[in-house]
């Protein structure tokens, strides 16, 4: 299907093709294709750029302008512009009259099959082909030289063009590339299973660094965040369904990788001394969007305190940024020991005690915090000293009675 308009029909035409495309969103399903002509822009930069952005939809779409329409300005993404001579030879005053946009075409065609084929020295079947020879010359390089099928530049820049146009073809699929991920998250669950046998947990293994399988840890963090964010900034330019229906399927996928990773990130952030609150100051946009996708599907992963009972000692902590706050909690406790903002500091560390004994109480962390070597149980050591043994929580009694080593 072809959907054609000119002037305020082109917008009209583009509002049309663009609730086709989203009703229509099927496999299989071929695809409408929008030209218009002297159309003036619809939408704001933000509707441009997901359009722009989508290389299903952006291939959709041809819009045709002339610097003589009555608000050439106005157009929006104009992919073929034509300064006529007809116009150009008329009074300033006759200029703005409506062009013939039947007669423009014509001589397009003309222009292409005939102008540019006549230059050429032989006949190139090849529609590809033959337009990269003329774009060729266009910039100057010799014609003799570019003819022929031997020629590697020719060949080089086919193979450019039809694997580009594959691409668009195909879309944003994540899927491609899932695989690959897939070993990395695998490698990640052999590193967190290999320094939780260390006593210290896959987040302090990670943050001390001190062996080389830690070192290689980094090459992992680094493909799977680079995959996360091209794909949440991939979704986050896509037209509301479509990106409900891509946040539904990589749910599951994005907040394990959420949970596993982000701690990475949160070592290496209060690694550099002087780091103070994460979340506000160091947290990466997608792990942001990740977690407002779980948020926004209405129902936890294991919604069940059940459920997650059984598999805790295999989970892993659903707060991604748990370790931040264990941080905090770290830094508190070193400006008691100084003397530092004691009334402020201490409600801090009591509102942290409250987090991490409602965390206990869903089995949502993970049993690696209680480790010896984890730095969860070096805050639990610090915080121990400092309120002594005549203060009393839920979560001092939990620690001291030792009921963390029945979490499992």
């Amino acid at each position: 299907m072809i959907v054609t308009g000119h002037c305020l029909g082109g917008s009209v035409a583009s509002l049309f093709t663009l609730w086709l495309l989203e009703s229509i969103n099927r496999p299989g399903t071929k695809r409408p294709l929008c030209i218009t002509f002297g159309a003036p822009l619809i939408g704001d930069k933000g509707l441009q750029q997901a359009i722009s952005q989508n290389l299903m939809w952006n291939s959709d779409f041809l819009h045709v302008a002339a610097s003589q329409d009555l608000d050439p300005e106005a157009v929006s993404e104009v992919l073929v512009a034509m300064d006529l001579e007809i116009a150009r030879n008329k009074p300033p005053n006759e200029q703005w009259h409506m062009i013939d946009y039947g007669a423009v075409v014509k001589r397009l065609m003309s222009t292409v099959r005939f102008k540019g084929i006549s230059q050429l020295s032989e006949m190139i079947e090849c529609p590809l082909q033959a337009g990269i020879v003329l774009q060729l010359q266009a910039i100057g390089l010799n014609r003799r030289q570019q003819s022929g099928d031997s020629n590697p530049l020719i060949a080089k820049l086919e193979k450019c063009e039809e694997a580009f146009v594959s691409k668009r073809k195909m879309g944003f699929d994540p899927s491609k590339k899932l695989n690959k991920r897939k070993e990395d998250m695998a490698k990640l669950e052999w590193y967190k299973k290999v320094s939780k046998s260390e006593d210290k947990g896959y987040y302090d293994s990670y943050k001390n660094r001190g062996s080389k399988k830690d070192l290689h840890v980094v090459t992992f963090k680094k493909s799977l965040t680079n995959y996360w964010k091209e794909m949440v900034a991939e979704v986050e330019r896509m037209p509301q369904k479509e990106e409900a229906s891509f946040r539904t399927r990589w749910l599951y996928g994005g907040t394990n990788y959420r949970r596993m990773v982000e701690p990475l990130d949160i070592a290496d952030y209060y690694k550099e001394n002087g780091k103070k609150d994460y979340k506000a100051n160091g947290r990466s946009e997608h792990y942001i969007k990740l977690e407002k996708w779980l948020e926004e599907a209405g129902k936890p992963l294991s919604s069940q305190v059940i459920t997650r009972k059984q598999n805790v000692s295999a989970s892993l902590t659903e707060d991604s940024c748990f370790w931040a706050h264990v941080e905090e909690a770290l830094i508190q406790c070193e400006l008691l020991r100084n003397g530092q903002e004691e009334e402020s500091t201490r409600k801090k560390l009591i509102e942290f005690e409250e987090y991490v004994m409602e965390q206990i109480k869903e089995y949502a962390v993970s049993p690696e915090i209680f480790l010896g070597g984890s730095s969860f149980m070096q805050w639990w050591k610090d915080y121990e000293q400092i309120v002594g043994t005549s203060y009393k929580s839920q979560l001092t009694d939990f620690m001291k009675s030792r009921l963390y080593q029945q979490y499992h």
